[in-house]
Protein backbone atom coordinates (compact mmCIF):
# COMPACT_ATOMS: atom_id res chain seq x y z
CA UNK A 1 0.00 0.00 0.00
CA UNK A 2 1.33 3.18 -0.68
CA UNK A 3 1.04 5.88 2.29
CA UNK A 4 1.38 9.52 2.18
CA UNK A 5 3.41 10.19 5.39
CA UNK A 6 3.88 14.10 6.38
CA UNK A 7 6.53 14.96 8.53
CA UNK A 8 8.65 11.50 7.68
CA UNK A 9 12.01 13.19 8.15
CA UNK A 10 12.07 13.39 11.44
CA UNK A 11 12.07 10.87 14.45
CA UNK A 12 9.17 9.09 14.74
CA UNK A 13 7.89 9.95 11.44
CA UNK A 14 10.86 8.48 9.68
CA UNK A 15 11.01 5.17 12.25
CA UNK A 16 7.52 4.75 11.02
CA UNK A 17 8.50 4.80 7.82
CA UNK A 18 11.01 2.43 8.17
CA UNK A 19 9.07 -0.18 9.88
CA UNK A 20 6.20 0.64 6.39
CA UNK A 21 9.01 -0.70 4.40
CA UNK A 22 10.04 -3.98 6.30
CA UNK A 23 6.06 -4.68 6.01
CA UNK A 24 6.00 -3.91 2.35
CA UNK A 25 3.78 -0.71 2.37
CA UNK A 26 5.51 2.21 0.19
CA UNK A 27 5.77 5.64 2.08
CA UNK A 28 5.62 8.30 0.08
CA UNK A 29 7.29 11.74 2.03
CA UNK A 30 6.48 15.17 2.61
CA UNK A 31 8.09 17.47 4.65
CA UNK A 32 9.83 20.93 4.83
CA UNK A 33 13.23 19.67 7.08
CA UNK A 34 12.52 22.91 9.07
CA UNK A 35 12.68 20.33 11.54
CA UNK A 36 13.40 17.21 9.76
CA UNK A 37 16.63 15.50 8.56
CA UNK A 38 17.33 15.28 4.81
CA UNK A 39 19.48 12.08 5.49
CA UNK A 40 16.47 10.27 7.08
CA UNK A 41 14.76 10.13 3.08
CA UNK A 42 17.30 8.44 1.30
CA UNK A 43 16.60 6.22 -1.02
CA UNK A 44 12.51 6.68 -0.07
CA UNK A 45 10.45 8.99 -2.52
CA UNK A 46 10.26 12.31 -0.68
CA UNK A 47 9.00 15.89 -1.29
CA UNK A 48 10.50 18.96 0.06
CA UNK A 49 7.45 20.85 0.71
CA UNK A 50 4.72 22.46 3.37
CA UNK A 51 1.69 19.83 4.71
CA UNK A 52 -0.68 23.53 3.75
CA UNK A 53 0.96 23.68 0.05
CA UNK A 54 -2.59 22.11 -1.65
CA UNK A 55 -0.87 22.50 -5.09
CA UNK A 56 2.23 20.22 -3.58
CA UNK A 57 -0.77 17.47 -2.17
CA UNK A 58 -2.48 17.19 -5.89
CA UNK A 59 1.06 17.47 -7.58
CA UNK A 60 2.07 13.80 -5.08
CA UNK A 61 -1.87 12.12 -6.01
CA UNK A 62 -1.41 12.70 -9.21
CA UNK A 63 2.42 11.02 -9.43
CA UNK A 64 0.81 8.58 -7.15
CA UNK A 65 -2.58 7.76 -8.02
CA UNK A 66 -2.65 4.49 -5.64
CA UNK A 67 -2.11 6.46 -2.38
CA UNK A 68 -4.82 5.36 -0.16
CA UNK A 69 -3.98 6.49 3.21
CA UNK A 70 -1.89 9.63 4.94
CA UNK A 71 0.19 9.44 8.27
CA UNK A 72 0.31 12.71 10.03
CA UNK A 73 3.11 12.99 11.93
CA UNK A 74 4.36 16.61 10.55
CA UNK A 75 3.88 19.18 13.47
CA UNK A 76 5.58 21.31 16.42
CA UNK A 77 6.01 19.40 20.05
CA UNK A 78 8.03 21.37 22.09
CA UNK A 79 5.88 22.47 25.17
CA UNK A 80 8.04 24.98 26.67
CA UNK A 81 8.54 26.68 22.83
CA UNK A 82 4.63 26.47 22.55
CA UNK A 83 4.15 28.39 25.76
CA UNK A 84 6.33 31.05 24.78
CA UNK A 85 5.05 31.51 20.97
CA UNK A 86 1.66 29.82 20.88
CA UNK A 87 1.20 31.41 17.46
CA UNK A 88 3.41 29.48 15.84
CA UNK A 89 2.19 26.02 17.39
CA UNK A 90 -1.09 27.15 16.58
CA UNK A 91 -0.72 28.66 12.56
CA UNK A 92 1.65 25.15 12.12
CA UNK A 93 -0.24 22.50 13.74
CA UNK A 94 -3.98 23.51 13.74
CA UNK A 95 -4.10 26.04 10.34
CA UNK A 96 -1.82 24.16 8.63
CA UNK A 97 -3.28 20.89 9.55
CA UNK A 98 -6.81 21.55 8.38
CA UNK A 99 -5.29 22.89 5.34
CA UNK A 100 -3.60 19.45 4.68
CA UNK A 101 -7.38 17.64 5.60
CA UNK A 102 -8.94 19.95 3.22
CA UNK A 103 -6.17 18.64 0.28
CA UNK A 104 -6.47 15.27 1.65
CA UNK A 105 -10.16 15.21 1.06
CA UNK A 106 -10.32 17.13 -2.36
CA UNK A 107 -7.62 14.37 -3.80
CA UNK A 108 -9.92 11.60 -1.93
CA UNK A 109 -7.54 10.03 0.32
CA UNK A 110 -10.39 8.57 2.48
CA UNK A 111 -8.44 7.25 5.31
CA UNK A 112 -6.02 9.55 7.56
CA UNK A 113 -3.80 8.46 11.22
CA UNK A 114 -3.15 11.25 13.00
CA UNK A 115 -0.26 11.72 15.17
CA UNK A 116 -1.68 12.53 18.96
CA UNK A 117 -0.41 12.62 22.20
CA UNK A 118 -1.23 11.74 25.56
CA UNK A 119 -0.42 15.39 26.48
CA UNK A 120 -4.02 16.07 25.95
CA UNK A 121 -4.84 14.87 29.44
CA UNK A 122 -2.88 17.35 31.42
CA UNK A 123 -2.97 16.54 35.00
CA UNK A 124 -4.30 13.00 34.85
CA UNK A 125 -2.96 10.91 37.58
CA UNK A 126 -2.09 7.49 37.40
CA UNK A 127 -4.06 5.06 34.68
CA UNK A 128 -6.11 7.00 31.70
CA UNK A 129 -8.41 5.65 29.33
CA UNK A 130 -9.38 7.07 25.76
CA UNK A 131 -12.42 8.61 27.39
CA UNK A 132 -10.59 9.73 30.88
CA UNK A 133 -11.70 13.57 30.04
CA UNK A 134 -9.28 15.49 28.77
CA UNK A 135 -6.99 18.70 30.45
CA UNK A 136 -4.46 20.09 28.04
CA UNK A 137 -2.05 22.21 29.94
CA UNK A 138 -0.03 23.68 26.94
CA UNK A 139 -0.74 25.23 23.82
CA UNK A 140 1.34 22.47 22.23
CA UNK A 141 -0.99 19.90 23.57
CA UNK A 142 -4.15 21.60 22.88
CA UNK A 143 -3.39 22.17 19.31
CA UNK A 144 -3.27 18.54 19.02
CA UNK A 145 -6.48 18.18 21.04
CA UNK A 146 -8.18 20.88 18.60
CA UNK A 147 -7.27 18.53 15.84
CA UNK A 148 -8.92 15.48 17.22
CA UNK A 149 -11.43 17.59 17.30
CA UNK A 150 -11.30 18.58 13.95
CA UNK A 151 -10.72 14.83 12.44
CA UNK A 152 -13.63 13.78 14.21
CA UNK A 153 -15.92 16.59 12.53
CA UNK A 154 -14.54 15.86 9.18
CA UNK A 155 -14.68 12.29 9.60
CA UNK A 156 -18.51 13.20 10.39
CA UNK A 157 -19.16 15.13 7.89
CA UNK A 158 -18.10 12.18 5.31
CA UNK A 159 -14.33 13.80 4.19
CA UNK A 160 -12.87 10.50 5.49
CA UNK A 161 -12.46 8.13 8.37
CA UNK A 162 -9.85 9.03 10.78
CA UNK A 163 -7.51 7.35 13.81
CA UNK A 164 -6.02 9.33 16.07
CA UNK A 165 -3.10 7.73 17.84
CA UNK A 166 -2.37 9.45 21.38
CA UNK A 167 1.32 8.56 22.46
CA UNK A 168 2.93 8.26 25.57
CA UNK A 169 6.64 8.87 26.39
CA UNK A 170 9.18 7.60 23.75
CA UNK A 171 12.31 5.76 23.87
CA UNK A 172 15.08 4.10 21.62
CA UNK A 173 15.58 4.20 17.87
CA UNK A 174 15.02 1.88 15.19
CA UNK A 175 16.98 -1.23 16.10
CA UNK A 176 18.69 -1.54 12.80
CA UNK A 177 19.66 2.11 13.52
CA UNK A 178 18.13 3.65 10.69
CA UNK A 179 16.88 6.89 12.14
CA UNK A 180 17.10 8.12 15.91
CA UNK A 181 16.35 11.01 17.63
CA UNK A 182 18.68 14.21 16.69
CA UNK A 183 18.06 17.21 19.22
CA UNK A 184 21.66 18.70 20.23
CA UNK A 185 19.94 19.24 24.13
CA UNK A 186 17.24 16.42 24.91
CA UNK A 187 15.35 17.73 28.04
CA UNK A 188 13.61 14.53 27.80
CA UNK A 189 14.69 11.46 30.92
CA UNK A 190 16.84 9.37 28.75
CA UNK A 191 18.14 12.41 26.80
CA UNK A 192 19.65 13.76 30.16
CA UNK A 193 20.93 10.22 31.12
CA UNK A 194 22.84 9.73 28.17
CA UNK A 195 24.24 13.58 28.60
CA UNK A 196 25.40 12.38 32.25
CA UNK A 197 26.71 9.25 31.40
CA UNK A 198 28.86 10.67 27.94
CA UNK A 199 30.17 13.34 30.77
CA UNK A 200 27.71 16.46 29.04
CA UNK A 201 26.39 17.04 32.47
CA UNK A 202 27.60 16.04 36.19
CA UNK A 203 24.82 14.44 37.32
CA UNK A 204 21.21 13.34 36.67
CA UNK A 205 18.92 15.26 38.72
CA UNK A 206 15.78 13.53 39.72
CA UNK A 207 13.00 16.26 40.36
CA UNK A 208 11.50 15.32 44.15
CA UNK A 209 11.48 12.38 46.15
CA UNK A 210 8.47 13.04 47.63
CA UNK A 211 5.20 11.86 45.22
CA UNK A 212 2.47 9.62 46.40
CA UNK A 213 3.80 6.54 44.63
CA UNK A 214 6.05 3.33 45.21
CA UNK A 215 9.06 4.99 45.26
CA UNK A 216 8.46 8.55 46.03
CA UNK A 217 9.35 9.45 42.62
CA UNK A 218 6.46 10.93 39.47
CA UNK A 219 5.51 7.86 37.09
CA UNK A 220 5.19 7.98 33.77
CA UNK A 221 4.57 5.34 30.57
CA UNK A 222 7.64 4.95 28.23
CA UNK A 223 7.04 3.13 24.53
CA UNK A 224 10.32 1.88 22.51
CA UNK A 225 9.60 4.19 19.45
CA UNK A 226 9.84 0.80 17.57
CA UNK A 227 7.03 -0.69 19.23
CA UNK A 228 5.29 2.37 18.54
CA UNK A 229 6.39 2.58 14.66
CA UNK A 230 4.30 -0.79 14.54
CA UNK A 231 1.69 0.27 15.72
CA UNK A 232 1.10 3.04 12.92
CA UNK A 233 1.74 -0.17 10.85
CA UNK A 234 -1.13 -2.01 12.45
CA UNK A 235 -3.62 0.92 12.48
CA UNK A 236 -3.34 0.95 8.88
CA UNK A 237 -3.17 -2.87 8.24
CA UNK A 238 -6.67 -2.62 10.36
CA UNK A 239 -8.04 1.06 9.55
CA UNK A 240 -11.55 0.04 8.43
CA UNK A 241 -12.01 -2.18 11.80
CA UNK A 242 -10.63 0.40 13.62
CA UNK A 243 -12.10 3.32 12.26
CA UNK A 244 -15.78 1.97 11.87
CA UNK A 245 -17.35 4.49 13.58
CA UNK A 246 -15.81 7.29 11.12
CA UNK A 247 -13.33 7.95 13.71
CA UNK A 248 -11.26 7.02 16.94
CA UNK A 249 -9.20 7.50 19.37
CA UNK A 250 -6.42 4.50 20.61
CA UNK A 251 -3.63 5.01 23.04
CA UNK A 252 -0.29 3.76 22.27
CA UNK A 253 1.70 3.20 25.48
CA UNK A 254 3.08 -0.04 27.43
CA UNK A 255 0.16 -0.13 30.15
CA UNK A 256 2.61 -0.30 32.99
CA UNK A 257 3.97 2.87 34.98
CA UNK A 258 7.72 3.36 35.44
CA UNK A 259 8.84 5.74 37.96
CA UNK A 260 11.94 7.97 37.47
CA UNK A 261 13.76 5.89 40.07
CA UNK A 262 12.82 2.72 38.18
CA UNK A 263 14.05 4.24 34.70
CA UNK A 264 17.24 5.61 36.42
CA UNK A 265 17.67 2.24 37.94
CA UNK A 266 16.96 0.33 34.58
CA UNK A 267 19.72 2.80 32.70
CA UNK A 268 22.48 1.77 35.73
CA UNK A 269 22.16 -1.75 34.75
CA UNK A 270 22.83 -1.64 30.89
CA UNK A 271 25.09 1.26 31.66
CA UNK A 272 26.72 1.40 34.71
CA UNK A 273 27.26 3.68 37.70
CA UNK A 274 26.58 7.42 36.98
CA UNK A 275 26.21 10.74 39.20
CA UNK A 276 22.16 11.09 40.41
CA UNK A 277 21.56 13.53 43.24
CA UNK A 278 17.79 14.79 44.13
CA UNK A 279 16.33 17.97 43.14
CA UNK A 280 13.11 20.04 43.99
CA UNK A 281 9.94 19.77 41.97
CA UNK A 282 9.93 21.55 39.10
CA UNK A 283 7.23 24.21 38.31
CA UNK A 284 4.10 22.27 36.80
CA UNK A 285 5.28 18.38 37.47
CA UNK A 286 2.82 16.38 38.18
CA UNK A 287 2.62 12.67 39.22
CA UNK A 288 1.94 11.63 36.26
CA UNK A 289 0.14 9.05 34.14
CA UNK A 290 0.27 5.90 32.20
CA UNK A 291 -2.02 4.04 29.77
CA UNK A 292 -4.52 1.97 29.32
CA UNK A 293 -3.96 -0.15 26.23
CA UNK A 294 -6.86 -2.61 25.86
CA UNK A 295 -8.62 -0.55 23.00
CA UNK A 296 -4.80 -0.55 20.89
CA UNK A 297 -5.31 -4.40 21.45
CA UNK A 298 -8.15 -5.23 20.29
CA UNK A 299 -8.77 -3.12 17.61
CA UNK A 300 -4.99 -3.02 16.21
CA UNK A 301 -3.85 -6.78 17.68
CA UNK A 302 -1.06 -4.84 19.07
CA UNK A 303 0.99 -5.07 22.19
CA UNK A 304 4.64 -3.49 22.70
CA UNK A 305 7.49 -5.61 22.87
CA UNK A 306 10.60 -4.06 23.62
CA UNK A 307 11.99 -3.49 27.45
CA UNK A 308 12.84 -0.16 28.71
CA UNK A 309 16.50 -1.53 28.62
CA UNK A 310 16.03 -2.46 24.65
CA UNK A 311 15.22 1.23 24.31
CA UNK A 312 18.02 2.40 26.52
CA UNK A 313 20.70 0.14 25.19
CA UNK A 314 19.59 1.22 21.47
CA UNK A 315 19.51 4.73 22.44
CA UNK A 316 23.14 3.90 23.57
CA UNK A 317 24.65 2.33 20.36
CA UNK A 318 22.85 5.20 18.33
CA UNK A 319 24.22 8.33 20.28
CA UNK A 320 27.78 6.16 20.49
CA UNK A 321 27.77 4.92 16.66
CA UNK A 322 24.93 7.37 14.26
CA UNK A 323 23.64 10.37 16.24
CA UNK A 324 27.30 12.02 15.67
CA UNK A 325 26.65 11.77 11.76
CA UNK A 326 23.73 13.66 11.65
CA UNK A 327 24.73 16.24 13.54
CA UNK A 328 27.94 17.71 12.11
Amino acid sequence: MKVLVTGGAGYIGSTTCSALLDAGHTPIIVDSLVTGRKEFTNGRIFYQGDISDSTLIKKITIDHPNIEACIHFAARIAVEESTQNPLLYYTENVSKSIALFAALRDCGIKKVIFSSSAAVYGAAEVMVTESTPLSPASPYARTKMAMEMALEDFANAGYFKGIALRYFNLVGVDPKMRTGPFVPEPSHILGKLLDTAFGNLPHFTIAGNDWQTRDSTTIRDYIHVWDLALAHVAALEHFDTAASEQCNVINLGTGNGTTVKEFVDAFIRVWGDISVVIGARRPGDIIGAYASCDRAKNLLHWETKFSIEQGIRDALRWTKEEKHKILQ
